[in-house]
């Protein structure tokens, strides 16, 4: 199990813990996320996949999550007209969505979390992550690591686990 405890900004796994950053505006319960609130929703998060941009971040030695590499035309569908919302998509795309090839690092190592994604339910958050952070901002409602130890945490992560966040 994973345990991110959102006051201390920490996140656990086994007997590591470590900071952890979480969204811009804080946490509520998950029946109270909206698209687009800066958020985290409170609740248990099963662990999907993990996603990796070539050349800045690889599969660790152990990795034993489905995984794949980001594609420069990835992205993550946040319009909740899109039929296709919370899910992913390729760019160029005519409604709103999230690009995962970033500049600056934020995605070079993304551990999608199922967060309304069973089925997404329009407006109710999207592209809920866990990612790397950026000198430990605040995120739009994911939960970020330092990239070295999001990297070295992922071994650690047994399929069908999942993400608390309290």
């Amino acid at each position: 199990m994973i345990r991110v405890d959102a006051s201390a900004r920490t996140l656990t796994i086994g007997d590591r813990a470590l900071p952890c950053v979480v969204g811009r505006s804080g946490t509520c319960p998950a029946d109270a996320k909206r698209e687009g609130d800066g958020m985290t929703p409170i609740g248990w998060w099963p662990v999907r996949a993990v996603l990796f941009r070539p050349g800045r971040a690889a599969p660790p030695e152990g990795l034993k999550l489905p995984w794949r590499w980001i594609r420069e035309n990835d992205g993550w569908s946040d319009d909740p007209a899109d039929p296709a919302y919370n899910r992913p998509i390729c760019h160029p795309r005519a409604t709103s969505a999230e690009r995962l090839w970033r500049e600056d690092g934020l995605y070079d190592v993304i551990v999608i979390l199922g967060h309304n994604d069973a089925p997404p339910v329009p407006g109710m958050g999207s592209a809920i992550f866990l990612h790397c952070w950026n000198d430990a901002q605040p995120t739009e409602g994911c939960v970020a690591v330092e990239k070295a130890e999001l990297l070295a945490l992922l071994p650690a992560i047994q399929p069908g686990e999942a993400l608390e966040v309290r």
